[in-house]
């Protein structure tokens, strides 16, 4: 059974390694480590949620919604929110993705966020699936990456 809770900081490695996963899969550009994990996904002044989801209390995946500020590194408008899924590649397509955006949703939501950015890598063909899945719609062109809103 999956379990769906709210992140902590002793989670980091694991988030690390499905991130690292993803990359050995050849889906995400670079490995990360647990100093950019924690910059990106418990950074208090723009985190408004990050789930995790847990099989047999190991973690296959998270979904981070922030509050975009100025100067953010996807060129995201400010006060918009943005949001990454990472499920590790074993674990893919088993819903975790859609429970996870449901909590996501609600959050974005209750903090009035009126639009949701996920910026997508082009040859991410997985993720560019979930996201058109999710409603998300590109908006504007990208190189290597390609922004696609959802609007609440």
């Amino acid at each position: 059974m999956i379990e769906f809770r709210d992140a902590a900081l002793a989670d980091v490695d694991a988030l690390v390694e499905v991130q690292n996963a993803i990359h050995r899969a050849g889906l995400r550009p670079a490995p990360v480590d647990a100093g950019l994990v924690t910059e990106r996904y418990f950074d208090a002044a723009h985190k408004i949620a990050c789930t995790v989801a847990e099989r047999d209390g190991v973690v296959i995946g998270f979904q981070s919604l922030k509050r975009a500020w100025p100067g953010n590194p996807y060129d995201v408008e400010v006060g918009w929110g943005i949001i990454g899924t990472h499920i590790h590649p074993e674990a893919g397509r088993g819903g975790i993705g859609r429970s996870l955006f449901a909590r996501s949703l609600a959050a974005a939501h209750a903090a009035g966020l009126r639009h949701i950015d996920a910026t997508i890598g082009a040859g991410n063909a997985p993720a560019l699936a979930y996201y058109a899945a999710m409603g998300f719609r590109p908006y504007r062109a990208g190189d290597d990456a390609i922004p696609h809103r959802f609007d609440l």
